[in-house]
């Protein structure tokens, strides 16, 4: 038989909170966390907003010799790491090394690292960078990091597809199980945040310039002006379900289906993404499942908060679902959209919707545009079949979508 690959540890760090109790929490009670910028001084830039994770220790997580080689990214996915490891009762170093791996996913890199050591190097008298600066912003740094410092061997890799890489990292997960890997360390963490790493996202024209955070980011809203760049993201302990039930692990939810495709179309000023390509990953996904787009219970999208973007995800999942559209949800107006790792977020919702026997109104849109018509979740309701799908898209054309199925429910006075 194929193995079956079940998530068993959740660990979250991003602008909702620290842990997974704390997101789910920012999710279900719909605050917002988006603000102005405190990371560096925007006020040169016409985006002043972000999402950032307040509160965040990092020598709580890492040594101080692994904190000064690495980016503030890699940080956050020392401490997810260690969070989604202990929420699934696992070591921190492996038994058996050679059965655990690391796949995560990476965008931008080391931007905060990159952006000191460049300005030493432009306006310092030395005209130097560190040892640290060749590794630190490399975009497979945090997969490199955290397979040294658990001494995880097994088959190891980052996956680089933008936004979808959130969601290819699980797929790859699922694979590295089907071939005999009992744990792999999945998801993605983000920190976009810097002066040149927001010059490039501006460069882009899809960030919102909005000052006021209730309006500045708003998904499929008739007033959707962009996106604010966010921080943080989620990490997964994926694990073969037999290996799970031997050491009677709890089990979130299984990944049961995926799909991937892209547009072989370049982003630029006019584009907003193939919907026939990103209703076929979709397809795939639920196909992979063996699952009926009448049997999801919820949809979160990826919701860029574009116009020309959000039309074209809306009509994706019309052709997709048809008639009987399934309730869409998306917490991405809370926290800001941290690519890849906004889309491992968003898993991490979902699972944690299920376990919890509810899923969370949307946040947004108050007014729905044109061309964006979907059937918004606008309360709390309880799914039926118990399955979810997350999509996400990434610039220059890639497309993922992922259909899990959550275990039994827990009471809230049953759960951690």
């Amino acid at each position: 038989m194929t193995a079956r690959a079940v998530v068993t540890g959740i660990g979250v760090v991003a602008p909702s909170g620290i842990g997974a109790a704390a997101h789910w929490q920012t999710v279900r009670e719909r605050t917002r966390r988006t603000g102005p910028i405190t990371l560096f001084d925007p006020a040169g830039y016409p985006t002043r907003l972000a999402g950032e994770v307040t509160g965040f220790e990092a020598t709580g997580y890492a040594e101080s010799r692994q904190l000064v080689q690495t980016d503030r990214w890699t940080h956050l996915a020392f401490a997810a790491t260690r969070l989604a490891l202990a929420d699934a009762g696992l070591p921190e170093r492996s038994p058996d090394p050679y059965g655990y791996a690391v796949t995560l996913a990476s965008s931008s890199g080391g931007n905060l690292f990159g952006q000191r050591e460049l300005q030493r190097l432009w306006g310092g008298s030395s005209r130097t960078v560190g040892a640290y600066q060749s590794i630190a912003w490399f975009y497979a740094a945090s997969v490199g990091q955290l397979s040294i410092h658990h001494q995880f061997k097994g088959p190891c890799g980052v996956l680089v597809s933008e936004a979808a890489g959130g969601l290819d990292s699980l797929a790859h997960a699922v694979r590295s199980v089907r071939r005999g890997t009992p744990v792999v360390i999945a998801g993605g963490t983000e920190c976009p945040l810097s002066p040149y790493a927001l010059a490039c996202q501006l460069a882009g024209g899809l960030l919102s310039d909005v000052a006021d955070p209730e309006r500045a980011y708003r998904p499929f809203d008739a007033a959707a002006s962009g996106y604010l760049p966010a921080e943080g993201g989620a990490v997964f302990v994926v694990e073969e379900l037999e290996h799970a039930l031997a050491r009677d692990a709890r089990i979130y939810g299984e990944l049961t289906g995926w799909g991937a495709t892209h547009d072989a179309v370049h982003t630029g000023p006019e584009t907003a993404g193939s919907p026939t390509q990103y209703a076929r990953a979709m397809r795939l996904a639920l196909d992979r499942a063996g699952t009926s787009a009448e049997e999801v219970d919820v949809v979160l999208p990826d919701a860029l908060g574009v116009p020309r973007y959000d039309r074209t995800e809306a009509t994706a999942l019309r052709a997709v679902f048809g008639s009987r559209r399934p309730p869409v949800s998306t917490p991405k107006p809370l926290t800001g959209r941290a690519h890849q790792g906004g889309a491992a977020l968003d898993v991490a919702t979902a699972l944690l919707a299920l376990r919890h026997d509810t899923l969370p109104a949307s946040a947004g849109p108050d007014e729905v545009a044109p061309g964006c018509e979907l059937d918004f979740l606008r309360e709390h309701r309880r799914p039926r079949s118990r399955v979810a799908m997350v999509c996400a898209r990434g610039f220059d054309g890639y497309n993922s979508a992922l259909v899990l199925r959550g275990t039994a429910p827990v009471r809230e006075d049953e759960d951690e």
